[in-house]
């Protein structure tokens, strides 16, 4: 059975420009089970993590602690992009435990997804464009310290390189942090990611996918992970207004595709965060995001 957490509700008042996106959560899951890929007992609702320790493995104790008591300095707080409140960072916590619960059904059923995660922004002792805790750096953690899993492979596919994640697994070679990325998207200052591809502008269908084709397969084979994060976002679409690649819907499709097959093939488990998604037409989001979804279903189950 294919296990998704389901986004858990933000019922604290948002800046205009942060509705839009925001509806894409509460939308997918509707979509999915209308057109019956999906049915309401795939979701799963995260709850609140009880036990601190996962986040504790991978952000310092100031940074987490002044986030939980919104003692957050406000130039730290502005460089997270949303009002900070008790609210919001509840709801980060819920996202995170999501992605460890969701890493647990990817170990029993091959894969797994989150509806919201892939808050590749947040580094240890900090958050950065919306996201405040790292929920695939997270769930590494919690997989490595339960023993669980011992080599790990975090494939970043979304428009924006995943900074806050190279930083945190800068030194260890436990975790291999692989990124294709904008070249001149967000973020402007780059990290050092274990392998970087930066994209130039308008990069379509055929130089992407060629580029993912040669270079996932070689990673595994010299990797060798036994569990996979696939942070997939559909900001790579050309109508993406954020992004500045060009792939078109069904290009996007074929990169999940080429991802999810390979982990199954290699009996590799993998747990999908959606991460980013920002075009015009809400309609071009959710059928983006929900191709990953009706892949997994159509390759899993």
């Amino acid at each position: 059975m294919l296990k998704i957490a389901s986004h858990p509700i933000y019922c604290h008042p948002l800046p205009e420009n942060h509705r839009f996106p925001m509806l894409k959560y509460e939308l997918l899951p509707g979509q999915l089970i209308h057109e019956g890929t999906c049915k309401k007992d795939n979701f799963f609702e995260p709850e609140r993590m009880i036990n601190e320790a996962p986040i504790l493995a991978v952000h310092t104790p100031d940074y987490f602690y002044d986030l939980l008591n919104i003692t957050l300095d406000q130039r730290a707080a502005r460089k997270i992009g949303f009002p900070l409140s008790e609210v919001l960072v509840e709801r980060e916590i819920t996202i995170a435990n999501g992605t460890i619960k969701a890493s647990e059904f990817a170990l029993k059923y091959g894969i797994a997804m989150n509806i919201a995660g892939g808050t590749h922004h947040a580094y240890t002792n900090r958050g950065e464009a919306f996201c405040m805790l790292n929920d695939q750096a997270i769930g590494s953690r919690y997989l490595q310290k339960n023993k669980l899993a011992e080599k790990i492979l975090i494939v970043d596919l979304d428009v924006h390189q995943g900074n806050g994640t190279a930083e945190i697994f800068k030194d260890d070679a436990s975790v291999f942090t692989f990124s294709v990325h904008g070249k001149h998207n967000y973020p402007f200052k780059k990290e050092e990611s274990d392998l970087d591809i930066a994209l130039e502008n308008n990069v379509g269908d055929q130089e992407y996918l060629s580029i993912l084709y040669k270079t996932l397969p070689l990673l595994i084979k010299q990797q060798q992970p036994d569990f996979i994060y696939y942070l997939c976002g559909v900001d790579v679409i050309a109508t993406d207004k954020l992004g500045k690649l060009g792939l078109s819907i069904a290009g996007c499709k074929a990169r999940d595709q080429f991802v999810l097959e390979i982990c199954k093939v290699n009996n590799i488990p993998v747990m999908c965060s959606m991460g980013g998604g920002y075009s015009p037409d809400i309609k071009t989001i959710i059928d983006a995001h929900a191709n990953t979804f009706r892949l997994a279903q159509d390759l899993f189950f």
